[in-house]
């Protein structure tokens, strides 16, 4: 199995052997092209060539990062403020009429407890999922492996570390679902 292979399937791999760091430096190329394009026509044809697969009339305010951008899809009507970063080592779904704040973290790596282990530089990553007609505030961050429901409000700064039923507003860190959203 590649290290690709381990990685988006879940596995402990190497980010640093084989092709993955080629993959990055590709990635990091197009993204100074998308963060410096002026033109917002010109822009979204380049956000086609960076992500997996981009839904219609979606909308990225640069700048922008993502590590590989092929793991990630975008339903219709997504929009991204400036700063979003996504550490996309497993796959990152994003859903229909979705609106990420500024400086939205999405992290789907993490590295193991042990020193010794880590320092073997070793890593595993699992996916997120965030639902169609979420609001995430500014500032939140996403753990690896999180889902966040459909129709969910998430509060400006909050920490998701673990799955968000849909229809929730959930704020805070660690981030605690505060209400349900009659729809």
């Amino acid at each position: 199995m590649s290290e690709y292979d381990k990685m988006i399937s879940g596995n402990w791999h190497y980010p640093e052997k084989e092709n993955l760091p080629e993959l990055r430096n590709a990635q990091r190329n197009r993204l100074l092209k998308f963060n410096n394009e002026e033109d917002d026509i010109e822009r979204k044809l380049l956000l086609k060539d960076i992500l997996g697969n981009i839904g219609v009339n979606c909308f990225v305010t640069p700048p922008f990062f993502c590590d590989y951008g092929i793991n990630t899809t975008f339903g219709n009507n997504v929009y991204l403020n400036a700063n979003c970063v996504i550490l996309d080592s497993a796959r990152v779904t994003i859903g229909d009429n979705t609106l990420l704040g500024p400086n939205v973290q999405i992290y789907t790596p993490f590295h193991p407890i042990d020193y010794k282990t880590r320092n073997t530089g070793v890593e595993c990553a699992k996916p997120v999922n965030i639902g169609k007609n979420c609001w995430l505030g500014g500032s939140v961050i996403i753990l690896p492996g999180v889902t966040i429901g459909d129709g969910c409000v998430i509060g400006a700064g909050a920490v998701i570390t673990k799955d968000i039923p849909k229809n929730s507003i959930a704020v805070g860190n660690p981030a605690k679902v505060i209400k349900t959203i009659n729809q």
